[in-house]
């Protein structure tokens, strides 16, 4: 489940029994994220505080389709699933989401949406590769500064808590064992979910 050892329930801190609380109350368990931030509870809470500051000025769905966009190159399976089951729930069907998931260029999204995730991905990839013009596409497709500087900022922020969580080998939680197969298959961009046979 992760490459250090984690802290369980009866020998947790108070801070950290906070935090395994808030999982069980929101989530139903205590995702394995979770529990590989247990030796550090206040950097989950400070992260926590960081991506709200900057999810509170996205649309939603913009806010998804730029993690998820993140997610997959950065190869976390994690953040593609849980951020894929947020757009599943909330805007897009199974064949929607595969489709976005193979080829977002080719999918039912906006132009705008289009260069929003090409610039998401290469955020990721490579910012020095960024140049004035990819920041004055986006305005042409309607995107102020500011909002330039949340899509940017949402991309980023993922690479801290992706790369944490993967480095120190969390898996998915075996709840995403429940996405549909092909659906399933398309997300998982690098680690396997926990408990998935692997061929």
């Amino acid at each position: 489940m992760a490459f250090i050892t984690t802290i369980p329930e009866d020998e947790a801190s108070p801070e950290v029994k906070q935090m395994y609380a808030e999982d069980l109350e929101s989530k139903g368990y205590i995702p394995n994220y979770s529990r590989v931030f247990s030796h550090r509870p206040q950097v989950m809470d400070a992260w926590g505080n960081l991506l709200g500051s900057i999810r509170g000025n996205m649309d939603p769905r913009r806010y998804e389709l730029v993690t998820l966009a993140a997610a997959r190159v950065l190869k976390s399976s994690y953040c593609s699933l849980a951020h894929s089951s947020v757009l599943l729930k909330e805007f897009y069907t199974p064949e929607q989401l595969i489709a976005i998931a193979k080829d977002y260029r080719s999918a039912d999204l906006t132009p705008a949406e289009v260069v929003m995730i090409a610039y998401a991905e290469q955020v990721v990839r490579d910012t020095t590769a960024i140049t004035q013009k990819d920041i004055d596409e986006l305005r042409e497709h309607g995107f102020s500064d500011a909002e330039i500087f949340d899509i940017t900022a949402a991309a980023a922020v993922r690479c801290f808590f992706s790369k944490t969580v993967d480095a120190l080998g969390a898996e998915a939680d075996q709840k995403f064992l429940e996405l549909e197969g092909e659906l399933r298959e398309v997300l998982v961009v690098g680690r396997p979910i926990s408990g998935q046979t692997t061929e």
